[in-house]
């Protein structure tokens, strides 16, 4: 794993991960594009501009400073045997002091779906977390009826906390969400949904 913040890259068994840049704006929209319907149920409403490439350069340039501020990780999925962009997951809301904490998202082009990929990515992200950044906790939160996200959090050794009522707006409307946390060296056992 390389840490110095302008180049942070991490690699797994079959991919790389690393912050976007502008030369990704192209693969990055197909992919968002032709997942839309896949993706729309359990994300925010996207944004007028969110496959422009002005709205791609924002968000290339608030990956940027906040990964150079400690606030944030956002990272792209990339596969190392075709160079496909594949999703994306952040480590966000770094918070330090007696929290040394951070909340973690991710999404996954459809057609990429259901192959391991996510796994892969979450466990490198959460080693990440917690050798190279230090944190004690990585909280995580989905939708109730997204089965395939609670058990890739389940697989990646996170554990069900419990429902925060009116969590996010997904897809336009306030939406209860179910929270998963994975702590360094945790010791809780298995925690499951009475």
């Amino acid at each position: 794993m390389l840490t110095r913040r302008r180049k942070l890259r991490i690699d797994t068994e079959r991919m790389i991960l690393r912050l976007p840049q502008h030369s990704d704006f192209r693969a990055w929209s197909e992919l968002r594009e032709a997942s839309r319907a896949f993706l729309t149920p359990w994300e925010p409403v996207w944004a007028a501009d969110h496959l422009s490439r002005k709205g791609f350069a924002n968000r290339v340039y608030w990956a940027a400073r906040s990964q150079a501020g400690g606030v944030a990780v956002p990272l792209f999925m990339f596969s190392r045997e075709t160079g496909e962009i594949l999703g994306g997951i952040t480590l966000d809301n770094i918070r330090r002091g007696p929290a040394q904490t951070g909340t973690m998202g991710y999404w996954i082009g459809q057609k990429f779906a259901r192959q391991g990929y996510m796994r892969e990515a979450i466990q490198a992200v959460v080693h990440h977390a917690f050798s190279v950044l230090d944190l004690s906790r990585v909280d995580a939160a989905c939708l109730p009826e997204n089965a395939p996200s609670r058990g890739v959090l389940e697989k990646t050794g996170f554990k069900y906390e419990g429902v925060a009522q009116s969590y996010l707006q997904i897809n336009g409307r306030w939406r209860n969400h179910v929270l998963y946390a994975n702590l360094r060296g945790d010791r809780r056992g298995r925690t499951d949904i009475g």
